[in-house]
């Protein structure tokens, strides 16, 4: 009998797969935290996001 993967333990994986993706996005936000707004590292965040919907449908 195959065990089903929870939906959280696939974003997990996903997750785990894009530690570079994210380290870069998280320092952005971190190098100026007091003054965040709407868009203001939207290109990180699109290629973390990218990065999770790859590794989500197993292409990374």
């Amino acid at each position: 009998m195959q065990q089903k993967t929870r939906p959280i333990q696939r974003f997990a994986q996903a997750v785990s797969k894009c530690t570079a993706e994210a380290s870069v996005y998280g320092k952005c936000i971190v190098a100026d935290y007091n003054s965040v707004h709407k868009d203001k590292c939207v290109n990180e965040f699109m290629k973390l996001k990218n990065c999770y919907l790859a590794a989500a449908k197993g292409r990374k």
